[in-house]
């Protein structure tokens, strides 16, 4: 791989990756609701399914995913119904105050529940699919060995990844600061749920090509 094809693909992924969507609202609620130390969990979550869709991509099982009929309308469906779920369960959360004076919130999740919640988030976007069917390949030299190429755009990819997630989540984690009386926490938990659903039907608008 030429060294200005991967400057192209770090410039691209750069700016997509800090492109608010699903993953990066989820890891910024999960370190307003229970800080930064805990919302890693979270991070790892999502990006381990990152790593998973563009690993299987350059396997070709995005492709074949894609070739399956129904099989891409389903997982665009599931995902488009868990955003359209996770959006209603934060307009019906309590509004209660954030206590951010100890420096770390109370845990209502365990880390594996954090983890399993950030993985179903990043799995369930079927935009993820497309992106690494048709976007991945675009920057593989075919006249060299694909493996190696792979490689490096996948890990390339997962660290500017990790490294927007942890902006988000500490932007989230100054948030919570504000967050401290009932009424503005309501406020963030119903925008931060339409703003899920608004993800949710949107997915039902994603057609591949």
């Amino acid at each position: 791989m030429a060294l200005h094809t991967w400057w192209l693909f770090v410039g691209a992924v750069f700016l997509l990756s800090g492109t608010p969507g699903p993953n990066m609202l989820h890891v910024m609620s999960r370190s307003v609701q229970m800080g930064l130390r805990r919302s890693v969990a979270a991070m790892a979550g999502c990006l381990a399914a990152v790593v998973l869709v563009l690993a299987a991509s350059a396997a070709g099982l995005s492709t074949l995913l894609l070739a399956v009929p129904g099989a891409f309308a389903v997982l665009r469906y599931t995902g488009a119904a868990y955003l359209v779920y996770l959006g209603i369960r934060a307009w019906r959360a309590e509004a209660t105050p954030l206590d951010v004076g100890a420096g770390e919130l109370v845990a209502r999740q365990s880390r594996a529940a954090l983890f399993r919640g950030g993985f179903a988030i990043g799995i369930s976007n079927p935009k993820l699919i497309l992106f690494a069917a048709a976007f991945l390949p675009q920057f593989v030299d075919p006249a060299g060995p694909e493996p190696p190429q792979f490689l490096l755009l996948v890990v390339t990819f997962a660290v500017i990844e990790a490294g927007w997630y942890m902006a988000y989540a500490l932007g989230g984690r100054s948030l919570a600061r504000c967050l401290t009386r009932p009424a503005i926490r309501r406020a963030f938990e119903r925008l931060t749920g339409t703003i899920f659903i608004g993800f949710g039907l949107a997915l039902l608008r994603v057609r591949p090509a």
